[in-house]
């Protein structure tokens, strides 16, 4: 049973929607974010990356780094940038790009049921971009980037959340890369109780995206409540009304006990192919690392008039020399395995390790990493600029994403892109 609750949010006024929201701070390195901020100085991407406020060359975990971004937050929230709404409430949150539409109940969920596997992952985290964060929430004392969750459809909550939706949005916008994003509050305490019921009947819940926030929230949570046991937790700036929690409804666990999430149905979301570019071809002329790809299993079509996007699984379009040619997977290389099956693990096993002795693609600086959103003209660029070959990969599907969690197993590294990702800034649950 999955504990989802509905929370107070901060929410920003509605005149300032649109320059405050921002895309995750994780989108951006150092010199990006930096510009962005520059242009959009009331963008929620300064408080997200407060380093952002200091001279080039600050390190992002400098003290003051995290004190300067809980002191804009609790600025913004005094200047009536942010307002507290008055009661807990479950939000829909709809985004729609490039004509396809996804739409998410805003809530708050239980670090019990990360740790419980009720809501399960499917990539590792590492410990420094978990410590930023951790940082982060805990002097902010509060959590500004929604976790991006996904279940299986359920009849009644699309039902509510499509009744809600007639209604007027709250927000009505359009954000960078041409998103419109719309947010509703549903305000029928009936709904909100149905709502937390049908969650309740849920028995598995899966992180799509935002595995280091997720992370971090919990390990926060876990301190709070150290904190508490030791009679020490009195020490953090309260950014809200103390009197606003989530036990409105009813008496409870702790706003520490539950971090800020979006939940998805399945049948409304898109993982985005996550393709791989290669520095050099490890000796390889591009003749021997065709026929070295032939022998290793793969049927090979090309050189191509055009480039071809790979249409099903054990697919995939290798860029090498200025042309495109196509892979296709023999049976002998693939699997019915929920890891090793994956298109990713084939192109890492049969490929990337024995032909380009790539063992670990964290940590080899050989490899590069491209999101299927900026299209295959990127891994042309790529090639022409500092790479020497490029794959284009059949994209991760929610099946098998739902399959790798529920057998206990992790994805290999860059598995999954999710497109549109969700805005910070625009929802805030307050600790």
């Amino acid at each position: 049973m999955a504990d989802i609750r509905p929370f107070a949010a901060f929410l920003p006024k509605k005149e300032n929607v649109s320059e405050i929201a921002a895309l995750p701070y994780d989108v951006y390195n150092e010199a990006e974010a930096r510009a962005y901020v520059a242009a959009h100085p009331h963008s929620f991407l300064a408080i997200d990356r407060a380093e952002t406020q200091f001279p080039e060359g600050t390190p992002v975990d400098d003290p003051r780094v995290y004190e300067k971004a809980s002191s804009m937050l609790r600025e913004a929230v005094r200047d009536g940038r942010f307002v507290q709404d008055d009661h807990p409430y479950y939000y829909i949150y709809e985004q729609t790009y490039k004509g396809r539409t996804q739409t998410g109940v805003v809530a708050c969920a239980s670090i019990d049921d990360y740790l419980g596997n009720v809501i399960k992952k499917h990539e590792n985290t590492r410990e420094d971009k978990e410590l930023d964060r951790i940082r982060h929430v805990d002097i902010c004392n509060a959590q500004t980037g929604p976790i991006f969750l996904a279940y299986r459809n359920h009849e009644t909550i699309s039902e509510i959340v499509a009744v809600n939706k007639k209604d007027e949005p709250l927000f009505d916008f359009v954000s960078e890369g041409g998103v419109e994003n719309r947010v509703w509050r549903i305000t029928d305490r009936n709904e909100n109780q149905i709502l937390e019921h049908c969650f309740r009947s849920i028995d598995s819940i899966y992180i799509a995206d935002g595995h280091h926030r997720c992370a971090s929230a919990v390990k926060v949570g876990l301190s709070r409540r150290r904190e508490r046991e030791e009679g020490t937790g009195d020490k953090h700036i309260t950014l809200g009304h103390p009197s606003l929690s989530n036990d409105l409804f009813r008496k409870g666990p702790q706003d520490s006990d539950y971090f800020l999430c979006v939940l998805f149905p399945d049948d409304e979301l898109r993982i985005m192919d996550y393709n791989r570019v290669l520095k050099d071809l490890n000796g390889y002329t591009e003749e021997e690392l065709l026929a070295a790809i032939g022998h290793a299993g793969f049927r090979i079509a090309g050189p191509l008039p055009e480039r071809q996007q790979p249409s099903v699984k054990g697919e995939s379009g290798l860029y090498l020399g200025g042309k495109w040619y196509l892979l296709t997977a023999e049976d002998s290389v693939t699997s019915t395995d929920p890891v090793d099956g994956l298109d990713v693990s084939v192109l890492q096993k049969h490929i990337l390790s024995p032909l380009f002795g790539i063992g670990d693609p964290r940590t080899d600086k050989r490899i590069d990493f491209v999101g299927g959103i900026r299209g295959p003209e990127e891994l042309e660029k790529r090639c022409a600029a500092d790479c020497k070959a490029a794959f284009w990969l059949y994209p991760t599907s929610m099946a098998e994403l739902f399959a790798v969690a529920d057998a206990g197993r992790l994805m290999p590294p860059k598995s999954t892109w999710f497109e549109p990702k969700l805005l910070s800034g625009l929802f805030i649950h307050a600790l």
